[in-house]
């Protein structure tokens, strides 16, 4: 009995994976967290040098951001210690400017 309880766990099988959704037209502007990365649905035009043809696909560039729980907070919070005051006089020059008078002379 006990050796049936032992082999239970390796006789369990593994959890599937997700599949990917598909990007069609019908989901033009959703998201979905790929691989740490936020994708967003679209039409992206094809080309000869990249050699794809023209169509809806996933857009997982660098410059999405990222998602899921390995995403930095947006805040580093407060600071550790409290700033120091620093109070600069203001910049007086050399020789003080002749007086001025609203009317010419």
């Amino acid at each position: 009995m006990r050796r049936a309880l032992l082999l239970l766990p390796l006789l369990a099988a593994p959890a599937a994976a997700q599949d990917i959704p598909a990007c069609t037209q019908d989901r033009v502007g959703a998201v979905a967290c790929m691989a740490g990365k936020l994708c967003a649905c679209g039409y992206q035009r094809g080309g000869s040098v990249s050699g794809r043809p023209d169509g809806y696909a996933w857009d997982c560039g660098v410059l999405r951001p990222q998602c899921g729980e390995a995403v930095p907070p947006a805040t580093i919070g407060g600071f550790p210690t409290p700033l120091p005051q620093l109070i600069l006089p203001l910049p007086q020059p050399a020789f003080p400017p002749p007086p001025m008078s609203p009317w010419l002379r």
